[in-house]
């Protein structure tokens, strides 16, 4: 309300804040500024996880396409699928599958010794279809599995690991001119 000044005139009160007004009004600010930091927090992390994410699968494709560069020939008698250069390497004659893994550094920005490691975990296996019919044909399955860690900024004690996974079918070449009913000239 206004009050009167010793000389007549008119003036107003000026907006008085309580102790608890102001605190309440801190409080709110300081909310909003960390949300607002939290948000920045997390969408770089997520950047971060998707740019491992990407270079993991690039270093999985990287070994499918090893596999896939591989001759397969039947009617020459030569696999060289098999011949991939793998660490404890096996090969299981029942289910006609070759395992085994490798390791790699993750493609992503490091600069000494804080650089990602990566296993690519190999499995080459043989399928038979048409087995009904007097060829059968065959095929060869290769998955690549790649486990990579991921430590949260939040977190730097505890590590996740995700696995990327990427597979293809292949059919073996035929080089031998011989096999394909076409003259060699």
């Amino acid at each position: 309300m206004p009050l009167a000044s010793p000389r007549g005139r008119w003036r107003e009160r000026g907006f008085v804040c309580t102790f608890w007004e102001v605190l309440i009004a801190v409080v709110i600010v300081a909310m909003v500024f960390g949300t607002i930091i939290n948000g920045y927090i997390a969408s770089a992390t997520m950047a971060q996880w998707t740019g491992y994410s990407l270079a993991a699968q690039q270093v999985g494709i990287q070994c499918l396409e090893q596999t896939r560069s591989a001759v397969w020939d039947i009617a020459l008698g030569k696999n060289e699928i098999t011949n991939l250069t793998l660490l404890n390497s096996s090969w299981n004659a029942s289910n006609q599958t070759y395992t085994g893994y490798t390791t790699n550094i993750l493609a992503v920005p490091y600069k000494g010794t804080n650089y990602v490691m990566v296993t690519n975990f190999i499995t080459v296996q043989m399928i038979y279809e048409n087995m009904s019919s007097n060829v059968p044909v065959q095929l060869e399955m290769v998955r690549v599995d790649t486990v990579w860690p991921f430590y949260d900024w939040g977190h730097f004690s505890s590590t996740s690991l995700y696995t990327n996974s990427v597979a293809s079918y292949m059919a073996p070449d035929n080089r031998d001119p011989s096999t394909l009913g076409v003259s060699g000239n």
